[in-house]
């Protein structure tokens, strides 16, 4: 007895349903290393163009594995040069400042004695601070490499991540010498089910990518420069340094404020109260500002997208995806605004005929005109 035939639609039905289930289980296997894939992808298409001049054609997996080794130590070497620095002169500067204030309590008690209302409960506890002056000295010391080891694990965020990165850069190696062929694939899968029109979308992707990235270091030069310009006011030492420093802090978002903030505090803690404050003043208004004004506007000037749906993807995209999210939440929105503009200037429907049998008036201009 023969088996009666699956109709068409049944057989579709459950083909679909078997491959929805096979891309969950495919998205439960690699989601541990989504995040640095989508890293390595990003990556490699900022850095192609220079791909493009270091790559041969003989040994394509030799200019991959150089490229992967160049983008790896641009990113290790200023990591760790920065996060010895600052371990070394973050202690210094702390302890330094601790003891500094320890032994000038007495002398900041004659001053604020002289202050009417509060004046005499600030001297009380400023004669506290000195009767506890040794412990005082011993806990700013322990506190100051307390911070300073968050400070530097705050910039091993790499080193926490190790396995991450690795996998990032083991991706890496494969987009360089594979990523022409598979682009070309994934067209050729994206053209049967979207037509024609997916070449735009993928172009869209692509510029949005791209302004992200000329609008990250755009935001970092500028933060650098504003910080670097109130350093020079504030008297902070080595300010072009601190420039520098707050510029690489700056390509992570909110990360300026790891170096203008500690430098704000010491010269508070060190006795100069109206540049700390100054500074701080500085950062929270004109240096902070920069991430969120300059970011958007360099992007969406690249773009020809509006302001305010740049600024939403890249605060919404970090806010959903984290520190990728930067570059995949005006993506996202860019190609949906692909989509948007290619539907508003799709043209409209042609009128509809008049059925057989029906004749369209004639003007009276056309009425009785000779007919050829």
């Amino acid at each position: 007895m023969n088996a009666l035939p699956t109709p068409p639609a049944l057989r579709r039905i459950i083909l679909g349903l078997l491959l929805l289930a096979l891309l969950g289980l495919a998205y439960q296997v690699l989601r541990p290393f989504l995040a640095s894939v989508a890293w390595a992808m990003i990556l490699g298409f900022v850095s192609w163009p220079l791909f493009e001049r270091v790559r041969t054609r003989r040994h394509p997996s030799l200019g991959a594995l150089l490229m992967t080794l160049l983008v790896a130590l641009s990113f290790v070497l200023p990591m760790l040069w920065l996060g010895v620095l600052l371990r070394n002169e973050l202690v210094g500067a702390l302890t330094s400042a601790g003891t500094q204030l320890a032994s000038e309590v007495s002398t900041l008690s004659t001053a604020l004695a002289r202050l009417p209302l509060i004046g005499s409960l600030l001297q009380d506890l400023l004669r506290a601070s000195t009767r506890a002056q040794a412990a005082s000295r011993l806990q700013a010391s322990a506190w100051s490499a307390q911070v300073a080891t968050q400070a530097f694990a705050l910039l091993g965020g790499a080193g926490r991540n190790a396995a991450k990165f690795g996998f990032a850069l083991l991706t890496l190696f494969f987009v360089y010498r594979d990523g022409e062929r598979g682009l070309r694939q994934a067209q050729a899968v994206f053209r049967r089910i979207l037509g024609a029109r997916v070449d735009a979308y993928l172009e869209a992707a692509a510029d949005m990518t791209r302004a992200v990235l000329w609008g990250l270091l755009a935001t970092a030069l500028a933060q650098g420069l504003i910080a670097g310009l109130g350093y020079g006011w504030a008297g902070v030492p080595a300010p072009v340094l601190l420039a520098a420093i707050t510029a690489m802090f700056a390509l992570a978002p909110f990360g300026a404020p790891l170096v203008w903030v500690p430098a704000a505090l010491w010269l508070i803690a060190t006795g100069r109260f109206g540049a700390g404050v100054g500074l701080l003043l500085w950062g929270l208004l004109a240096v902070s500002w920069v991430d969120n004004l300059v970011r958007p506007l360099v992007i969406s000037g690249s773009t020809r997208a509006p302001f305010v749906l740049v600024l939403f993807g890249v605060l919404g995209g970090m806010s959903a995806f984290g520190l990728i999210g930067m570059f995949l939440g005006p993506m996202v929105l860019a190609v949906l605004l692909a989509v948007w503009r290619e539907w508003r200037d799709e043209p409209s429907a042609p009128p509809a005929t008049a059925p057989a049998g029906l004749k369209a008036p004639t003007s009276t201009a056309t009425k009785g005109a000779p007919r050829h």
